[in-house]
């Protein structure tokens, strides 16, 4: 870690750090005083509980976690009272029956998030300490459970008082700053598919930095509930943002594909349209308010709707392909929906509706340039249709009653497997640390048993929960000295709360002054935790050189255990878990057809941008020449939305027809999983044909007709180039058996340019 970061944080903080730590410190020394004053057992716990709950400050995050973790103690008191209730006279049973409970928590946090995680391992903890510390008097069972719970529920109460009183600050402030960088970036990049951009680091990083905090804002909306009734608003306003950002990204994509393959062609009013939009986007971008934006995105969708009028009047067909379902998500006298209402009076039909023409009013000479065109107006007007409700879920989110949206909740990826592994690997952990608490009768090994159930559940799903132990444990050596010092030398002259306060706070206002920093936040988190358990405030404190050495041994033999957990059982491989998570995508296209529309939809958008970041992170760490995850996603997303819109449009006509649309959705899942593996897709075609053969029967139209068999052979297209790519990424691998191989052209061409990210 760089000096000039220890140097910022400690000598040049900002003000936001200062008043962190003030607020957490003051939120701990009004839950020690209470404790105190209520002659509760172990103090320390109601520091530890404010401490946790002070880590994101957010009014109503700070109240969600603290509901999360009482919920989580509750439950944690039952199971420990249930265990022990069933072997109070039998302790090993007892620790097994204990050890497969924190496996059942650590698994549930594996696949729950944010605060809903941290209620599942309080349940673990809590269980743990009921069943250890009653181990060896049964009788006090009851009384442990509620002394548990009431140190937890105090520190939680304080922290939100303190949250909510000195200098507050509101999810709805983060979730507007989150939700300008989801939107200005999600901007720039389409700017740059608009361009048709090569600059493939360009592409990732901008997609990259409009993920990464549309999932944080997926998963921090939730708490936006507890901050008044607008905060339903700003909930909704995120799902749909979610879901129209991804749409979005999918249709840029395929865009790209079209200008790629066949910009040349285009007319020159739709090439100026093409980087008019471009440019637009890129500075909407750059606008720091949304009626500019609004402004310019509303003049070049009625521009896109004008050339759509055009094509009219040279006889193309009217709307045959995608539309945005812009109705779904915000009320009908908003601006968006009275742009859609334009088309529905200027082509007779509603944008989100079945497809209906008379043949005899359909030329049935289109030439291949006339649909091309149609093809781009239109997936320019859906670009554009989506990009405005997405200003409008960034508005709502901004001002809730501005903005009336509507959506459903969304879906994240989940892997039970990986939350297997971390469960087992909790348990694990806490069973050696048992063995060696049981069969040496070591008082401390209570402790040693606490730091390794928390952390092996906390870290697991962490980037990297190897090293993020590691630094918690190099943060708890540093704690040794500082708790020697100030724990136990100076506080033992300490003869009332006003003298240990004065004494004892000063290292965690510390700790906490310097966990402001996200870089520095695994060192000062774990001092000020370790602080707390070396020291033990209470009525009855041991100042005993031994005993604290014994509370050191132990803190350090319980978070060693879990470093070493994490180096000798790190998971799932990196190719597992890449494989997994494309095999995850394949799953959810083979059962979009099996929902309603809109919840496939939001299941859909919210588990593959949960997904596409994850391809994108797992790219970050290979070589150029072996990138090809981030353009998997990318065309996993573009399939899943033209299965959703080829439904949308064709579903419901006849059995047959509803038939051959199953049948296509099922070769494009298994030709997308198929070009993951390198391998060409052979189904996407011959089904695809089969449902051109099924609407050619039952419709006259032969512009819709020749319109879905564009689609089509886009998408095959699509997977070609996307298995080429895979192809020649696993060519270049460093693998057995693969290193040093001659490389060998590809079955399309390898032409490193037809290779779309």
């Amino acid at each position: 870690m760089p000096f000039s970061v220890w140097w910022q944080a400690y000598l040049t903080p900002p003000a936001s750090a200062v008043k962190f730590a003030i607020k957490a410190t003051l939120a701990m020394g009004l839950a020690l005083y209470i404790a105190l004053w209520c002659d509760l057992d172990r103090p320390y716990w109601a520091l530890i509980s404010a401490a946790f709950l002070q880590i994101r400050p957010m009014s109503g995050m700070v109240l969600e976690k603290g509901i999360s973790q009482i919920t989580g103690t509750v439950v944690g008191c039952l199971a420990g009272i249930a265990i022990m209730s069933l072997f109070v006279q039998s302790p090993t049973p007892a620790l097994i029956c204990l050890t497969a409970w924190i496996i059942l928590c650590a698994y549930a946090a594996s696949v729950t998030r944010n605060n809903a995680s941290f209620g599942c391992i309080m349940a673990a903890v809590t269980a743990m300490l009921i069943v250890v510390i009653t181990a060896s008097a049964p009788t006090g069972l009851f009384a442990v459970a509620v002394a548990r719970l009431s140190e937890l529920a105090l520190g939680a109460i304080c922290a939100t008082l303190v949250s909510a009183l000195l200098w507050p600050i509101q999810v709805r402030d983060h979730l507007a700053g989150l939700a300008d960088q989801v939107v200005n970036q999600a901007f720039l990049h389409g700017a740059l598919r608009l361009d048709n951009s090569a600059d493939i680091a360009a592409l990732q990083a901008t997609l990259t930095a409009s993920l990464q905090p549309l999932t944080q804002l997926e998963t921090d909306s939730q708490a936006a509930r507890y901050e008044g009734p607008e905060g339903i608003g700003r909930l909704r306003a995120s799902h749909v943002l979610t879901v129209r950002t991804a749409r979005l990204l999918a249709i840029l994509h395929a865009l790209q594909q079209l200008l790629r393959s066949h910009g040349g062609e285009l007319p020159t009013p739709t090439k100026r349209l093409i980087e008019d939009m471009a440019s637009d986007l890129r500075h909407s971008a750059e606008d720091s308010g949304v009626a500019q934006a609004r402004q310019r995105l509303q003049a070049l969708r009625h521009r896109a709707l004008q050339c759509m009028a055009a094509d009219l009047d040279e006889g193309i067909a009217p709307d045959l392909d995608q539309a945005p379902d812009l109705a779904s998500d915000q009320a009908p006298d908003q601006a968006s929906d009275q742009a859609a209402g334009q088309t529905t009076a200027r082509y007779g039909q509603s944008p989100s509706g079945p497809i209906t023409s008379d043949p005899a009013t359909t030329r049935t000479t289109e030439s291949p340039e006339a649909l091309l065109q149609r093809r781009i107006h239109l997936g320019l007007r859906e670009a554009l249709g989506h990009a405005l409700v997405i200003l409008d879920a960034r508005e709502a989110i901004h001002t809730p009653g501005k903005r009336r949206l509507k959506a459903p909740a969304l879906a994240f990826h989940r892997d039970h497997l990986e939350a297997a592994l971390n469960g087992l690997r909790a348990g694990l952990v806490f069973a050696l640390l048992a063995i060696v608490w049981r069969y040496t009768a070591w008082d401390n090994g209570q402790i040693a048993m606490l730091v390794g159930t928390l952390f092996s559940a906390f870290f697991a799903t962490r980037d990297n929960p190897a090293a993020v132990a590691a630094t918690f444990l190099k943060g708890m050596l540093a704690a040794v000295p500082s708790a020697l010092l100030f724990g136990h030398v100076l506080l033992a002259q300490a003869n009332d709360f006003v003298t240990l306060a004065l004494v004892f706070m000063p290292p965690l206002f510390l700790g906490l002054l310097g966990a402001a920093n996200p870089r520095l936040m695994g060192y000062c988190l774990a001092f000020t935790i370790g602080n707390i358990l070396l020291t033990m405030p209470g009525n009855g404190m041991d100042f005993s050189i031994d005993g604290f050495l014994g509370r050191a041994i132990a803190l350090l033999l319980g978070l060693s255990t879990v470093v070493m957990a994490f180096r000798l059982a790190p998971g799932l491989p990196t190719t597992i878990r890449k494989h997994r998570l494309v095999s995850a995508t394949v799953n959810d296209l083979h059962g979009l057809h099996r929902r309603s529309f809109h919840e496939a939809e939001s299941r859909f958008g919210g588990t593959m941008a949960d997904r596409l970041l994850r391809l994108a992170q797992h790219d970050d760490s290979l070589p150029e020449e072996r990138r090809y995850l981030f353009s998997l996603g990318l065309v996993g997303l573009d399939l899943g939305y033209a299965s959703l819109n080829l439904r949308r449009r064709l579903g419901g006509r006849s059995d047959a027809l509803d038939l051959a649309l199953d049948d296509l959705a099922a070769a494009l899942a298994d030709d997308y999983g198929a070009s993951a593996r390198g391998h060409a897709p052979d189904r996407a075609r011959e089904y695809g044909n089969r449902l051109l053969q099924t609407l050619e029967q039952q419709t006259n139209d032969s512009a819709e007709y020749r319109l879905m068999a564009g689609l089509i052979e886009r998408l095959t297209m699509s997977l070609e180039r996307q298995a080429a790519r895979s192809r020649q990424a696993r060519q270049a691998a460093p693998a057995v058996g693969v290193a040093g191989r001659q490389r060998t052209p590809d079955r399309q061409g390898a032409k490193a340019p037809g290779v779309d990210r």
